[in-house]
């Protein structure tokens, strides 16, 4: 048996150096652009965004019509999902927090993860708009037309050519195959800096939001506390370097927000376009298998620090006056 399973992974791996051929990957960091509307360059980060929010509103209105008040197949797993992430989340935060935390969390969360996951479907890098060769070694396309849209796509056997611009460009005139670069119509959203970056402003802007209503104008002393040092108390220059350094903590968050989620996401995109290309029938599923995992623990990690962020800003000068009580 142990046998079979060794011969059955060598199939596997001469099958697809065989079979399937794929094009040497281009790392590109920058979303590329797929098509405009009127004065706005669409990228497929952007698009991608897109398609991830309108199969997010299309499964919400699908799964309230089949609501009942015994729940039962996608409704009840959707209903015990949601349930359970708002008990842990009130489970950390309180039931008075967790009313007001919940909707941003879940949707973050629930965004982030749907994003991740649609990133990791195969049409990701095989379909897409292309763009002239420009004498590097490049993947040859075939063409086709999707909703009257212009696209190209990789063939199971692509073959790579070295050929210039000029030429490249006349064979795509002449409808042939050609040689080029692919810009994929589909791309994992936060392999775009910007929509981490989005994400974490939105994030700070909710923590501040929620710290200045529960707390008032006091949810400032902790980072402008100015009242020892105007009673001219030596302790006074502590507090406002203490404050000095809450302020650039708060702000770093969005630094870190950004990069820990966009730095996971497009080593993996990396790694799987490698693998692809390397080993495309055996070690490609392992990795997709890790990237599913890294996928959802990203997503919950955001959402968690965002929940823990929150609840900090909350309660922060209450403990803060009850140790200045206690010191008192």
């Amino acid at each position: 048996m142990r046998w079979l399973v060794v011969a059955g992974i060598v199939a596997l791996i001469v099958g697809g150096f065989v079979l399937i051929k794929p094009p040497t990957p281009a790392i590109i960091v920058a979303p590329e652009y797929i098509f405009s509307i009127g004065p706005l360059e669409v990228t497929n980060t952007m698009f991608t965004s897109w398609f991830v929010v309108a199969l997010m509103i299309v499964a919400a209105v699908l799964l309230s019509r089949s609501m009942s008040l015994v729940p039962s197949g996608i409704s009840g797993a959707a209903e015990a999902f949601i349930g359970g992430f708002y008990g842990m989340t009130e489970g950390i935060v309180g039931e008075a927090n967790a009313r007001r935390f919940f909707p941003v969390v879940a949707t973050i969360f629930l965004y982030v993860l749907v994003s991740n996951y649609v990133g990791l479907l195969p049409m990701n890098f095989a379909v897409g708009a292309t763009h002239p060769g420009t004498g590097e070694v490049q993947a040859v396309f075939e063409q086709t037309s999707i909703a009257g849209i212009d696209m190209a796509y990789i063939p199971i056997q692509a073959e790579t050519v070295d050929t210039t611009q000029e030429e490249a460009i006349a064979a795509e005139h002449a409808g042939d195959s050609f040689s080029g670069l692919l810009a994929p119509l589909f791309r994992s959203v936060m392999t775009d800096v910007n929509a981490p970056l989005a994400l974490a402003i939105m994030s700070f802007i909710f923590v501040e939001y929620w710290g200045l209503s529960t707390l008032g104008i006091g949810y400032l002393k902790k980072f402008f506390d100015f009242g020892n040092l105007l009673r001219l108390r030596p302790m006074g220059i502590i507090d406002v370097f203490v404050g000095l350094l809450e302020l650039i903590s708060e702000l770093s968050r969005m630094v870190s927000f950004t990069f820990r989620l966009f730095g996971n996401i497009f080593a993996g995109e990396v790694l799987l376009l490698m693998m692809s290309f390397m080993v495309p029938l055996v070690l490609i599923n392992v990795f997709y298998g890790l990237e599913l995992f890294v996928g959802l623990i990203q997503a919950f990690v955001f959402a968690m620090l965002t929940l823990v962020f929150a609840q900090s800003a909350v309660t922060a000068h209450d403990d803060h006056e009850e140790h200045e009580a206690a010191h008192e």
